[in-house]
This record gives C-alpha cells, structure tokens and sequence, in this order.
C-alpha cells in the first residue's frame, strides 16, 4: 500500500539518512557493538550532516523545522540498518523538546548549539533500581541551599549514560512523596560528585551505553534549573506521547525490514528439494507477518500525522506504542524461527533484531503501562 505522509523533501531526507548511515554508522557497527559504545566522532557527523536538533531554532544552529516526520524518517531508517547505538532519536526526540520549550534564553545559548553540532550528547535520568515505570517512587533528591541544589541518589538503565555531557536528572525537590515536587535539573560532564557507573551489559543494543549514575553531593546551580520548580512530572507526560510516537515508528519499521528480508530468504533457501517459499505454512507466516504489518502502519502513520498537528492523545501514543512494539517482538521470533538455525547466528541481521527490539515493549513505558494508560482512558 502506498504511504501518502511523505513529501519529495522528507524522501530527499531520507537518502541523506541512508548515505549517513553507509558511510558513518555500518562500516564501524560491528566495532562499537563489542565496545559497548559508539565513536563520539559518529555525534560529530551526525551534527556536520544536520541530523542533530531538526527542531530546534536556526538561531541556535538546529534545523528550525517542527515537522516530526523529519524524526520519523530518521527512526525508520535507523530501524531498518539495525543501528540502534546511535541514539539520534533519544538526543532528538525524547531530550530536545525539555530544551527547546523549557529552557530559559541563557540555557539555549549555553546548550543547544552544542546540542545540535554532536558536541554535546544528551541523556535524561528517571529510572532508579527500585522505581522502573514509576515515576512517582523516584527517591533521588535535591536540597535547595539558596544559589545551588545539593543533590543525591542513583539511576539506572541510562541510554547514553557514558557519552553523555549533559544529564536531564529527575529529582524530588520537597519531602511529599507521590507524584508532587519533581523538578527537573541539568547535570553536567566533570560536576564534582557525578560519578558514572559500569556500562551495563545488555542482551541486545550492544553498541549503545547504558550506564549507572550516581550523585553525591552535587552541586547543581540554580542556573540548571530546567523549567519551574515542582513541575517534572507535569512536563514528563507532556513529552511522553512523542517519545512513545518515536519508538512506534522505529518498531513498525523492524518489523516491515524483518519481514522483507525472511521473504526473500525463504524464497532462497531450500528444503525437501524445493524453496521454503513453497511450503503452504510458510506463505501464510508471511502472509499474517505482511498483513499485520500493513495495518499497524496504517495506524502509526495516521498517529504522526495527527502528532504533527499537536492532535496526539497520550491514549493513542500509548497505543501506537504497546501494538507496534509487540508486532515488533512478534515478527522477529517468527521471522528467526523461518530462518532456521541460521537465524541464530549473530551474522544473520534477524538474530540482531531478535535481541536487540526485546527492549522496545520495556523502555518509554511497558507495554502493560501502555494498556493501562488507554483502559484509563476508556473506563474512568
């Protein structure tokens, strides 16, 4: 089915993206993914190719574009070469709207330049060891003591978490527990009592960092203050609904990518003296695979036009994300288990995806978050 979302401008984009990610990303992939961490010169490209801060303002060295189909673009084509190290979509998508539409006039001066040039890498800190999706329970505090905060706890799980230069840190800033006194607050690379944990050893994403933070005593100037005071939560479930809309295009596009690679497979490969793609359960795998995939396109593609109006409800993005995330998990078992043994191979890219897409009904909420989310919605 023919995708109408596009224009001649986001395809031009598009091939922009895929020479990025051939000359860049693929040749050193298989480098940084026994590294643990990707090559900062890859940010710096990044940057030089203008793939950095697409919606921040001209002025401070973005792309000056609010278009989110720019990021879908860039989701979907990161998907599809199986380049999740490079976090483009967690700087971008997920990081950059707390800078653009919180930050004061002297912050954007400070930060988003860098921000967009790949100088500086960004990570945002919510989950702890004993917290997870709840965002309530965090305990990391920080003690107003008149020109700075003085802060304290640990996160964990956080994507470029060694890289990082700047840490969006979410933290209480009053005693009350629940959901009140969150306040967001800007870590920086060399603060004294910032300490970077292990890099943690994953199942899959193997090439991107995902570090432990620890905070002792850390003096964060009132400068870093991001927003107001006591508002984190408030501006958490504003960005959520994107940040899920972003993981949803990267599934539904592993997925199609899976899809079309076991297809050709099985159309070469052989058993009992004929292709597997004569074998009648095998046309009917692929056509479940394809059909389904079809659909949840129709529905994501329908969510980034409604996000690109600032029409996405948080049950929608919810939504988009738990279904895609799911096909995604979905459609790489089946598609391993159509390839065999070959499929568990780690040079074969469906072994990759098999691990490596685990994650996404886990980070940006759990798929059994998502479902609450849209029940709420639903039934209260």
């Amino acid at each position: 089915m023919q995708r109408d979302i596009y224009t001649e401008e986001h395809e031009d984009f598009r091939a922009t993206v895929r020479a990025f990610l051939a000359k860049e990303v693929l040749p050193h992939y298989d480098r940084w993914e026994r590294a643990g961490i990707v090559d900062r010169s890859a940010w710096l490209a990044a940057g030089r190719q203008g793939l950095l801060g697409i919606a921040v303002p001209e002025e401070h060295g973005g792309g000056g574009s609010a278009d989110f189909r720019y990021a879908a673009v860039l989701a979907e084509e990161f998907a599809r070469a199986g380049a999740s190290g490079l976090a483009l979509g967690l700087h971008n998508d997920i990081i950059g709207p707390y800078l653009t539409s919180l930050a004061t006039e002297e912050q954007k001066r400070r930060w988003l330049p860098g921000f967009c040039s790949g100088e500086l890498v960004t990570a945002i800190a919510m989950t702890e060891p004993g917290t997870g999706s709840d965002l309530q329970g965090i305990r990391t505090h920080a003690v107003d003591r008149g020109d700075h905060y003085l802060l304290n706890g640990a996160k964990t799980f956080i994507s470029n978490g060694i890289l990082s230069d700047l840490v969006i840190v979410v933290a209480r800033t009053t005693p009350e527990g629940g959901a009140r006194g969150l306040s967001l607050l800007v870590v920086e690379r060399g603060m004294p009592g910032f300490e970077r944990g292990r890099n943690l050893d994953k199942i899959g994403q193997k090439a991107q960092d995902t570090a432990e933070l620890f905070f002792e005593d850390v003096r964060v100037p009132k400068e870093n203050l991001l927003g107001e005071e006591h508002q984190g939560f408030v501006y958490l479930m504003q960005n959520l609904a994107q940040e899920r809309l972003t993981i949803a295009a990267s599934a539904i596009a592993g997925a199609e990518y899976l899809v079309e690679i076991t297809t050709e497979y099985v159309k070469q490969r052989e058993a009992f003296g004929r292709p597997l793609a004569k074998l009648q359960h095998v046309r009917f795998e692929i056509a479940e695979l394809a059909t389904e995939c079809a659909v949840t396109r129709a529905f994501v593609d329908r969510c980034i036009t409604e996000h690109n109006r600032y029409a996405l409800t948080p049950a929608d993005a919810s939504m988009a994300k738990w279904w895609a995330t799911e096909l995604q998990k979905r459609t790489a078992d089946r598609c391993l288990q159509l390839h065999g043994g070959y499929g568990y191979m780690a040079e074969y890219p469906v072994a990759r995806a098999f691990t490596d897409g685990r994650i996404q009904t886990i980070y940006g909420g759990t798929t059994e978050i998502m479902k609450e989310i849209v029940g709420r919605s639903l039934l209260d």
